[in-house]
């Protein structure tokens, strides 16, 4: 197994059982003590769970300027991720002018897009792979300029927002790193808060990407208020969530 796997892996036990013991996680993924613990500490680090003497517990509410890398967070809650995506993806008519924001579950919607009538739809992406898939399927797709970012493979910076500031968009799709009622959609980089929120300005349906390990977790830098778009979820959210008009569970 892969470091990035396994590790993705002991993200998601934790947030699941709330706390998790080394021991444990050595048989889970037959690892020796010394591997773990080293998945404890980075993981720690990038702030995605509070490691603790004899093992790691979930994060409360954590505010974080960390960002994790795409291969990291592919493999973290798939399952919820795909139901989002396919959601998602249905909701594209063949006439739509799409955002589809950079991102893992945004990413997802590119395999329900194809030979659907929503690989019709013309398409504006910051995503670099979303936009060579997307062409791939025939899709009429176009990318912005600006600053490429590594870790989270999006286009970034003042002249992608200039770009997008000139768009009007049917729908777009948006990805979130947290969600929270009092501090809205949240996300580490700046850079990247100003490129969701030119996009949120420029559409007539705002949709957010956010499966439950989200929720009540806040990064640095608000990019939209809780209740101006409309979110896409996984059925694992709180109840206390689900209760709201603009909240959509995809089962």
């Amino acid at each position: 197994m892969l470091t990035e796997e396994r590790r993705a892996g002991i993200v998601k036990i934790v947030d699941e059982k709330r706390s998790v013991y080394v021991q444990d996680l050595m048989t889970l993924f037959d690892a020796s003590e010394s591997t773990i613990r080293r998945d404890l500490t980075d993981l720690d680090h990038k702030g995605l769970l509070t490691k603790v003497h004899g093992g790691a517990i979930a994060l409360e509410n954590p505010i974080t300027t960390l960002d994790v890398s795409v291969i990291e967070r592919a493999n973290l809650n798939k399952d919820g991720k795909e139901k989002i995506a396919k959601y998602a993806a249905s909701l594209i008519v063949s006439d739509d002018i799409i955002f589809i924001d950079a991102g893992t579950t945004t990413g997802m919607m590119i395999d329900y897009i194809a030979g659907s009538n929503a690989a019709s739809a013309t398409y504006v992406t910051n995503g670099l792979i979303h936009g060579r898939r997307l062409a791939a399927l025939g899709c009429t797709v176009y990318m912005p300029s600006g600053q490429v970012k590594d870790k989270t493979e999006a286009i970034i910076g003042a002249d992608t927002c200039e770009y997008l500031s000139k768009m009007n968009f049917t729908k777009c799709f948006i990805g979130s790193n947290g969600v929270s009622v009092p501090q809205g959609l949240t996300t580490p980089d700046k850079h990247e808060a100003l490129v969701k929120d030119m996009a949120i300005k420029h559409s007539k349906n705002k949709y957010i990407l956010a499966d439950h390990s989200k929720f009540d977790t806040i990064s640095a830098v608000s990019f939209a208020a809780f209740e101006s778009v409309k979110i896409i979820a996984d059925n694992q959210i709180s109840s206390s969530y689900k209760k709201f008009d603009n909240i959509i569970i995809a089962e």
